[in-house]
């Protein structure tokens, strides 16, 4: 049998889950090409930009050439139009305004002589023609040297443009062939070493990004109005079991898991310790309402916990009795109980074959302890 005590009880939520780094990174080619070489090896530390692995480039680097090479010659272009042929057309439009000057003069001569009789009229027809000819050819001359200053750079910067996005694109893509560490990390897996072929898709390394971590666990959803943000928590490493630390509630999930009818906790670590590492089995006490000077028995001595009317048997002269009890606040492994039983009451423990209403002689009795310790993973 073990006996009602009065003494002071912690309401806890007990779960086990695992350490989770700040984010799991998935490592690999989004271009296709055979390794040449692996920079890291699993367990070691990798710094943001850091070279991880490296593939043939060989391809890459002559598209980069080629697209250089066409930046070269659309920039000389540009250089060109500025410097030879914006002047180049104003010379031409100042030959060609000569010329037609001269052929206007020309025909006002022809015009006067041949109304003199010095010429005849296919004289001035000549000269009309050749006065036309200067006019057209003086308004070609006007609209090269407009579009030398206005439409023939455009064409050739949007040339040069186009150039250079080409070769940004090519450098982009030689940088690719080298894939490196998008934060400050550790290595975790290594899946690829160098002569392997490399495809997008394919998982080549796996990093656990740096920092403190975080503990996901998973709590029945009958325990969720014990929770709440900023709840404390004890936790314990399984491969340390004398080094607990303290966690923290820090995110409760929004919905229920309808398949396993529960919910994932995460936990933060004010002061994660140097041994933990990612994937760890860590064992969790949710730390909630405390209660002093309560009555309180071992869980294991309440009957029917989960269902409406809990009971439990209590040694009454020489008899088991059945009493129906109305549960408190739970610890790990007692139970307060508020009403059905008075302190000092002896209740009879689920393990013995006997029933309400049967003569019993009391023999062994345990202390408020016996039988319901406290795990010693979470003292």
């Amino acid at each position: 049998m073990v006996a009602v005590t009065r003494q002071a009880i912690v309401e806890s939520v007990v779960a086990t889950g695992r350490l989770q780094a700040p984010a799991r990174i998935e490592v690999g080619a989004e271009l296709a090409g055979t390794v040449v070489r692996v920079s890291v090896r699993e367990g070691q530390e990798v710094g943001p930009g850091q070279e991880l692995i490296a593939l043939t480039d060989s391809e890459a680097r002559s598209a980069l050439a080629q697209a250089q090479a066409a930046v070269t010659e659309a920039a000389g272009k540009v250089e060109q139009q500025v410097d030879v042929g914006a002047p180049l057309a104003e010379q031409v439009q100042v030959q060609a305004r000569a010329a037609w000057l001269a052929a206007d003069r020309d025909y006002g001569r022809t015009s006067e002589l041949v109304a003199q009789g010095f010429f005849s009229p296919q004289r001035l027809d000549e000269a009309r023609r050749a006065r036309d000819v200067a006019s057209s050819a003086m308004a070609a001359a006007q609209l090269q040297a407009q579009a030398s200053r206005g439409v023939e750079p455009a064409l050739a910067r949007a040339r040069l443009a186009q150039a250079q996005a080409s070769a940004a694109m090519a450098r982009a893509r030689l940088d690719r062939m080298r894939i490196r560490s998008p934060v400050a990390a550790r290595v975790l897996l290594r899946q690829v070493e160098p002569g392997a072929m490399a495809q997008p898709g394919r998982v080549l390394l796996v990093l656990a990004q740096a920092g403190a971590g975080h503990i996901e666990v998973s709590i029945d959803e009958r325990h969720l109005h014990l929770l709440s943000l900023g709840m404390p928590a004890r936790a314990l490493a399984d491969a340390y079991p004398e080094q607990p630390f303290e966690a923290q509630v820090c995110e409760i999930a929004p919905a229920i898991d309808p398949d396993r009818g529960s919910l994932v906790v995460r936990l933060c670590l004010p002061q994660p310790p140097a041994f933990l590492k990612p994937d760890m089995t860590i064992s969790a006490e949710l730390i909630g309402s405390r209660r002093e000077a309560a009555l309180v028995l071992p869980s294991s001595a309440v009957r029917d916990v989960e269902k409406p009317a809990p009971w439990v048997l209590v040694w009454r002269a020489g008899r088991a009795e059945k009493v129906a009890v109305r549960l408190g606040l739970r610890g790990v492994g007692s139970t307060e109980i508020l009403e059905g039983l008075s302190e000092g009451q002896w209740v009879i423990a689920p393990t013995q074959a006997v029933l309400p209403g049967e003569r019993i002689r009391r023999g062994a009795e345990r202390g408020p302890s016996a039988g319901w310790p406290m795990p010693s993973s979470l003292r």
